[in-house]
């Protein structure tokens, strides 16, 4: 049988509508799979990663808070390692929700975990309370270590196995689209030579795209999350390109808050200034850990207000970085409120903090009115509502010298230097105090 031109026409007609429909259908498939596996790691994978990483930090904070309830026997801390408690319930809650496979066990061992250590505080406040400090100090560094180490660990189990979902995912993203991009092309090839017309549709409104998508992917795999698509379309591709940029903001976002950045000084906040000191002292270096504290803050805030008191926390910190000299050995962080920290190598550390206490002196009485500079006190009520007089805010560093020697841990020497620092703020006026100076006074060894 011999084909007419029309009929050849025809059948080139029928061939290139089947190669189209063959290749539209395919990007379709394959754009709807990456739309899924997108939006599974944005609104799963993602989620189970900051509520485990949020836990993380709220236990944190929970141990900081019964550290320094044992240290300091301050109800109020005790209020904030309850409210810390709740928060770590919340979201273990939030965690169920999103049913992370193979990980049951996991949850509720972190219950199980939790509530023994919530049971622990409790028990260690009966101790301080009965007097009994150094039980509840050795029940604290025994069982309370140890489960918070256990619920740490689930925890880390958790953020590994939401990573490697992400990971996973995101190979198997970049995988179909190097797939559908060599398939495409093929398609494209072929119907190039029934008509040249389709294959420009084909390869301008589907390959280029996809392609983009894939080097898209294999960046943001790499960590690049700045990279730009520029692909505003109303489709498929458009779609999965607004969830690329949507998954690399939230990932931009994530590695931000792995700073740990106060938000009131810019400084590092805890989790970075204990990592520091861990690796301080894994590099058995002699440094110093300066703990740095404001006295008769509170009466100044209650009377001036917090806005206020947050310029003079602000003040302690610009003081603190104008003589850091951008120097790579300095760390300085912010731990909260008006407690900072500097950890810097010794020499180092005792210039900054009699700078600090030098400046500060008199850069403080710009934040008094006339009348409480000139009186050298200001008049507030204390928690009974008493008026009493209060001195003007003076600075407190108690420093604490180590290479690793004497402290094995990183809370041990932050507790040697709040201790140490509760000791130099009976002294009169600013200053800074050096442990080894205290030691010879006292004769210890």
């Amino acid at each position: 049988m011999k084909l007419t031109i029309n009929t050849k026409l025809l059948v080139s007609y029928l061939a290139m509508a089947l190669l189209t429909v063959v290749a539209s259908t395919y990007a379709f498939i394959s754009l709807q799979n990456l739309n899924k596996l997108s939006y599974t790691i944005i609104n799963h994978d993602f989620v189970i990663l900051d509520i485990s990483k949020k836990m993380v930090d709220v236990l944190l904070a929970q141990e900081s808070a019964e550290k320094r309830y044992l240290i300091l026997k301050d109800l109020p801390l005790a209020t904030i390692f309850w409210t810390r408690s709740g928060e770590f319930n919340e979201n273990l809650k939030r965690l169920k929700k999103n049913k992370i496979a193979g990980l049951n066990q996991t949850l509720a061992r972190v219950l199980l975990l939790h509530e023994r250590y919530d049971s622990l505080f409790s028990r260690e406040i009966a101790l301080v309370k009965e007097n009994l400090v150094e039980e509840a100090n050795i029940l604290s560094d025994r069982d309370g270590k140890k489960n918070i180490d256990a619920i740490a660990s689930c925890l880390h189990t958790i953020e590994r196995t939401a990573q490697n979902n992400i990971d996973a995912r995101m190979n198997l993203i970049k995988a179909q689209s190097v797939a559908a991009s060599k398939i495409t092309i093929i398609l494209s090839s072929v119907s190039l030579i029934v008509g040249f017309a389709l294959t420009l549709i084909i390869t301008y409104n589907i390959a280029r795209p996809l392609k983009k998508l894939e080097r898209a992917a294999a960046l943001i795999a790499e960590g690049q999350f700045d990279h730009s698509f520029n692909m505003n379309r109303p489709d498929a591709i458009g779609s999965l390109a607004r969830g690329f940029l949507v998954m690399a903001e939230r990932l931009k976002a994530f590695e931000v808050l792995n700073l740990d950045a106060s938000p009131l000084t810019g400084l590092p906040g805890n989790i970075a200034i204990e990592r520091e000191l861990a690796r301080r002292l894994a590099e058995k270096k002699m440094f110093s850990l300066c703990h740095v504290d404001l006295d008769n803050f509170k009466p100044f805030a209650d009377k001036y207000g917090y806005a206020w008191g947050s310029e003079v926390i602000k003040e302690v910190a610009d003081i603190m970085t104008s003589h850091r000299q951008d120097t790579i050995d300095t760390f300085i962080g912010h731990i909260g409120g008006d407690d900072f920290v500097i950890i810097s190598e010794p020499e180092r550390a005792e210039y900054l903090s009699r700078q600090l206490v030098a400046d500060f002196e008199h850069r403080i009485l710009k934040f008094y009115r006339k009348e409480d500079r000139l009186s050298g006190f200001i008049v507030g009520k204390d928690r009974r509502g008493n008026q009493q007089k209060y001195p003007l805010i003076t600075v407190t560093v108690a420093i604490v010298t180590d290479d690793g020697t004497s402290f094995q841990s990183s809370l041990k020497m932050a507790m040697a230097a709040a201790k140490l620092k509760e000791y130099a703020k009976t002294l009169p006026g600013s200053n800074y105090v050096k442990q080894e100076d205290v030691d010879r006074e006292t004769g210890d060894t």
